[in-house]
């Protein structure tokens, strides 16, 4: 499944979950779920990546908004 990002939002959905983004810093954002925050993307050496904050996210599915996230912000 692919996910899906809406800047103007600041918002992507993967696999029925939507993801609220918010900045923390250049390239380093939190990601929360129903104001929850699950873990942190962040753009580094050319790469987008997931980072969990315990176990109700895995970091395949945070990798997934990461990449959608920057993909999105790119274009």
């Amino acid at each position: 499944m692919t996910a899906t990002a809406n800047v103007s939002e600041q918002t992507v959905t993967f696999e029925g979950t939507t993801y609220s983004i918010q900045p923390l810093a250049a390239d380093t954002f939190t990601v929360l779920v129903e104001g929850v925050p699950v873990g942190r993307i962040v753009y580094t050496f050319g790469a987008a990546n997931g980072v969990p904050e315990g176990d109700s996210v895995s970091e395949a599915a945070l990798e997934a908004v990461a990449e959608a996230w920057f993909a999105a912000l790119d274009a």
